[in-house]
C-alpha cells in the first residue's frame, strides 16, 4: 500500500478555520487529520502539501519510519507550522492503519485503558465579560452534564494591578458559588504573566480550589516555571499546549516543573508522540490532560490516545459556537454522556468519517485575531469578527 495523493480542506469552524488533510491510497483507503493553525490557516494547508510530497509513494503503515523522515529528512520539520502538519499526516496515516487492520487506533498501540474519559468543558463562556455572566453561563453548561469547565478569567498582561487580579479572582468566585463545590473549575492564564504577578493570582485563587492553573507563565522560560513550583502555590500547575515533540518537555518532565502536561495531539507529533510523551511523563507520576479545543477530526485523534493512555484523568472538549459542526461529519463522536463523559471510538481507525459535500459548504472565512481591534469588547473568548476586514486572495 502506498500514499497516492493528500488533499487539504479549510474550513470555517466559526471560533477559528479548521483545516483538514485527506490521505488517499493506492489500495482505496483514505484517512483524516487535523491540523489547527488558527488564523494561519493557509499556513498550515501548504504545509501539508510540502510536507505530504515527503512521504508520497511511502507506505503509510510505516508511522515510524515515516516520522523519522519527516523529521529528520531534508533538515525535517521544526516548529509549530511543520509540527503541526505533521501531526495532521500522522493521524491520517493512524486512520488508513486501523481501517486496514479493521481495529480502532488504541488496539493498535496496546488495547484500550478505558472506554469513556472525563471531559472538561471550553467555549463556553461566550459573550460573557462580567463575573456574574460567567456564572450563568457556567450554570447552563453544567445543565448540560458537564463536571469540570474552563475559562481565561484574566486581563492582565505581564504585570497584573492588584484590581486585575481581584477581578479575576472575582470571576472565578461567581463561578464557584454557582456551580457548587462539586464541579472542577480549570483557570486558564494563556501565559501572560510574569512569576510574581503568578504567584500573586494564585493566592487569590486558592480559596476557589482550581482543578489546575494552565499556562500561567510563557512556555519557552522552564526557569520561571522552576520558581513558581518553588513557590508552592497550592494548585496544580499545568502546561504544555505549545511545547512541541517530546523534547520541548523533555526539561519540564525531568526537572518535574509541572503537575500535569498538557500535549496537544494536532501540535506535538501526533498520537505516537503523544503516547510515548504520556509515557515518560508516567515514570514521574505526571497526569496527562491533552489540549485539545479544535475540530472533530483533531477530538477523534485525541480520544483515541486517550482511550490507550493510562494517566488521564480528564480531556478538554470545545463543542460550542459552531452550529454545524456535527453536519461535517457522518457519525458524530462527540455525544457527551450523563456522567459527563465521552465514549472512546471502537470503529477502525479514528473512528470517524467526514463529509466532504459538507465540509464545501462551509469554505474558510475570515477571522481577525483576536490582538485584532475588535468591533464589541467581548473579552473572555469570544473570536472577534469583523466583517469590513480585508479578504485573502483566491
Amino acid at each position: 500500500m502506498k500514499i497516492k495523493d493528500i488533499q487539504t480542506y479549510i474550513v470555517d469552524g466559526q471560533w477559528w478555520n479548521w483545516v483538514f488533510a485527506k490521505v488517499t491510497t493506492d489500495a482505496g483507503l483514505h484517512g483524516w487529520g487535523e491540523a489547527p493553525l488558527a488564523w494561519k490557516e493557509h499556513t498550515a494547508a501548504t504545509a501539508i502539501e510540502e510536507l505530504g510530497a515527503v512521504v508520497i509513494g511511502e507506505d503509510p503503515r510505516h508511522i515510524e519510519a515515516n516520522l523519522q523522515l519527516l523529521h529528520r529528512g531534508e533538515y525535517g520539520g521544526t516548529g509549530p507550522v511543520y509540527n503541526t502538519a505533521i501531526s495532521a499526516l500522522e493521524q491520517a496515516c493512524w486512520d488508513i492503519k486501523g481501517k486496514d487492520a479493521g481495529l480502532p487506533v488504541h488496539a493498535l498501540l496496546g488495547g484500550p485503558c478505558r472506554d469513556h474519559v472525563r471531559v472538561y468543558a471550553n467555549g463556553w463562556f461566550e459573550g460573557a465579560s462580567t463575573p456574574d455572566e460567567f456564572a450563568t453561563a457556567a450554570q447552563a453548561v453544567v445543565a448540560q452534564g458537564y463536571t469540570a469547565l474552563k475559562w481565561d478569567p484574566f486581563t492582565a498582561w505581564i504585570t497584573a494591578s492588584e484590581q486585575e487580579i481581584r477581578e479575576a479572582a472575582a470571576s472565578v468566585a461567581e463561578v464557584r458559588e454557582a456551580v457548587g463545590d462539586s464541579i472542577d473549575l480549570c483557570v486558564e492564564v494563556h501565559g501572560r504573566l510574569n512569576v510574581t504577578s503568578a504567584i500573586a493570582a494564585a493566592e487569590a485563587l486558592r480559596p476557589y480550589r482550581p482543578f489546575f492553573y494552565e499556562e500561567p507563565l510563557r512556555p519557552d522560560n522552564p526557569a520561571a516555571y522552576a520558581k513558581l513550583a518553588r513557590a508552592q502555590i497550592g494548585m496544580p500547575i499545568a502546561a504544555g499546549e505549545r511545547f512541541f515533540t517530546r523534547w520541548g518537555f523533555r526539561e519540564y518532565i525531568e526537572q518535574q516543573l509541572l503537575d500535569i502536561i498538557q500535549p496537544d495531539i494536532s501540535h506535538t507529533g501526533g498520537i505516537l508522540e503523544a503516547k510515548k510523551i504520556a509515557a515518560w511523563a508516567e515514570t514521574y507520576d505526571i497526569p496527562v490532560v491533552p489540549h485539545n479545543p479544535y475540530g472533530p477530526v483533531a477530538m477523534a485523534a485525541t480520544l483515541q490516545a486517550v482511550g490507550c493512555i493510562p494517566n488521564v484523568p480528564i480531556l478538554e472538549s470545545f463543542l460550542f459556537g459552531c452550529p454545524w459542526r456535527q453536519d461535517i461529519v457522518k457519525d458524530s463522536l462527540e455525544v457527551l454522556q450523563p456522567d459527563g463523559t465521552l465514549r472512546i471510538p471502537d470503529a477502525p481507525g479514528l473512528g470517524i468519517e467526514l463529509d466532504e459535500e459538507a465540509l464545501r459548504k462551509h469554505p474558510y472565512r475570515h477571522i481577525p485575531t483576536p490582538w485584532s481591534k475588535p468591533t464589541v469588547d467581548t473579552w473572555g473568548g469570544t473570536i472577534f469578527n469583523d466583517p469590513t476586514a480585508a479578504q485573502p486572495k483566491e
